[in-house]
């Protein structure tokens, strides 16, 4: 087994489900406001709201992720003053 640290990949399983999961939720969400009884214009609002709050998510979930992968790059290890076969 390789102790080599590389980027770690989601399965195809965890990414259908996150990705069923999301439709769901806006599926759900979607027929809850469209079953609302109330004015068209509270639906109106509640559906902008609801884009609104998703759209906000992947830019905060994007921008999380981007300054992790920036502060994993930056981080080297020292690498030794000598070569392996140098003599001391």
């Amino acid at each position: 087994m390789s102790d080599t640290p590389g980027k770690q990949q989601n399965t195809a399983a965890f990414y259908g489900q996150a990705v069923a999961s999301f439709a769901v939720a806006m599926a759900a969400t979607a027929i809850g406001i469209y079953q609302l009884s109330a004015d068209a214009w509270v639906r109106a609002f509640l559906a902008i709201a609801v884009l609104y709050l998703v759209t906000s998510s992947f830019t905060l979930a994007k921008v999380i992720r981007d300054r992790q992968d920036g502060a994993a790059s930056s981080y080297a290890p020292a690498a030794p003053s000598y070569t392996p076969f140098e003599k001391h």
